[in-house]
């Protein structure tokens, strides 16, 4: 039996692949960020990178989120 964590009944494998799918995420908010810096035409200011980095992130995690769920729901209602 896989252990679950207290009062949230997930197991431990789900804990880690959404932390992976988080951190992912972030990772690729980074890399908008970058390339927002070395291509865009933007004036942002080059210290606040970090913020539009975790911004951009979050952002994108909410996206595969809300993605996921979409299709959780459509995999459900096309069982027979």
């Amino acid at each position: 039996m896989i252990p679950t964590f207290p009062d949230m009944g997930f197991t431990r494998k789900t804990m880690l692949r959404e932390w992976i799918v988080l951190a992912l995420c972030l990772g690729l908010g980074a890399h908008v960020a970058l390339g927002v810096l070395l291509h865009g035409s933007f004036d942002w200011p080059t210290e606040s990178f970090g913020f539009y980095g975790g911004f951009f992130g979050i952002l994108i995690y909410v996206v595969v989120q809300m993605t996921r769920s979409v299709w959780w729901v459509w995999k459900e209602k096309s069982k027979p």
